[in-house]
């Protein structure tokens, strides 16, 4: 009998429950991957108390490049975020690998592998933007698969992975030329085609609110760092930023990255999940502020803005200018 088609809550099927049952190690074969991806999986995993690990390689990078938003975004969950738990990889030999190819592995051994349609990020595994397949196929013939691309990679935080792979900073138009990740000056703006918003860290009274925004953790027995970017409802009802459930990366003008995600009611405001005083922290470095210092109306005048570009790179991925 052959095996089922899945087409129905993929993300369960293929990246949750096989941990559920003891597995301890997933390695995967994707064309295309966002970091968004990779720490929203990490999150889910998280939940349900699995400690696994997770290894990656992005097959279509030899011939399409990859964003520099999302090269940061996967340095930083390597070196950082989920550091000892996740390892990613670029092919670097042609011909480029589109496969999707997801093993899992339990004390050394292959026990479960699909094979199917779904990239790995969220617009493939989440929401209803568009349908993706997925079937079992055989986890040894899989992990063989997996292991003989790893010769025709390289990791993604190697010195040299910048001197080999194309890095373009709107992966609606790859440019023909490489981009160094050191040029943390590049211009986004809407002759690039990019959708953008303007969002406004004062309120209606014209003030920067001192329980809220940037000074959430401004109330009693609360780490002062806390904060979001609140948003008005002309942006969060729309679908400028992804849904509540989903996370996004943020490249910032000075080179931080930034995962995020949605919160409060209607997803009103954004935040750092991970640590919600990790966006304060960035913020009152940005302002020459002391860290647990309330953030004022005269350091904002003082810096030179009161407001946030935001630039929608794609559907996971978003570029952020709070420059003077």
């Amino acid at each position: 009998m052959s095996d089922v088609l899945l087409s129905d809550d993929l993300f369960s099927e293929v990246l949750l429950n096989p941990a559920r049952n003891g597995a301890s190690d997933l390695y995967i074969i994707s064309g295309y991957a966002s970091s968004a991806m990779v720490f929203h999986h990490a999150e889910k995993l998280k939940e349900q108390n699995s400690n696994i690990n997770i290894n990656l390689i992005i097959g279509m990078t030899c011939r399409d490049g990859l964003s520099k938003t999302n090269h940061r975004g996967f340095q930083s969950l390597v070196e950082n975020d989920l550091s000892g738990n996740f390892n990613c990889s670029y092919l670097i030999n042609h011909p480029p690998v589109h496969s999707k190819v997801y093993t899992w592995v339990k004390d050394g051994v292959p026990t479960t592998a699909f094979a199917g349609s779904a990239n790995y990020s969220q617009q493939a595994f989440i929401g209803n933007s568009q349908k993706e397949v997925a079937t079992k196929c055989d986890p040894i013939s899989a992990y063989n698969y997996y292991k003989s691309l790893i010769d025709e990679s390289i990791y993604c935080n190697h010195q040299d992975a910048e001197e080999v792979i194309t890095l373009y900073n709107d992966n609606r138009a790859i440019n023909s030329t490489k981009v160094s990740v050191e040029e943390e000056t590049a211009e986004y703006d809407a002759t690039m085609g990019l959708e953008h918003e303007l969002i406004s860290l004062i309120n209606r009274s014209g003030e920067i609110s001192q329980r809220s925004g940037l000074n959430w953790g401004q109330r009693d027995n609360r780490e002062p760092n806390q904060a979001y970017i609140p948003l008005k409802v002309n942006v969060y009802s729309t679908d400028f930023f992804p849904p509540v459930a989903q996370h996004f990366t943020i490249h910032t003008d000075d080179g931080k990255i930034l995962i995020c995600t949605r919160a409060q009611e209607n997803g009103k405001a954004i935040h750092t999940p991970q640590n919600n005083s990790l966006l304060g922290e960035y913020f009152r470095f940005r302002l020459g502020v002391a860290n647990g210092s309330l953030v004022t109306m005269e350091d904002l005048t003082s810096y030179g803005r009161t407001d946030i570009d935001f630039y929608k790179i794609d559907e996971e991925n978003y570029y952020m200018d709070f420059s003077a």
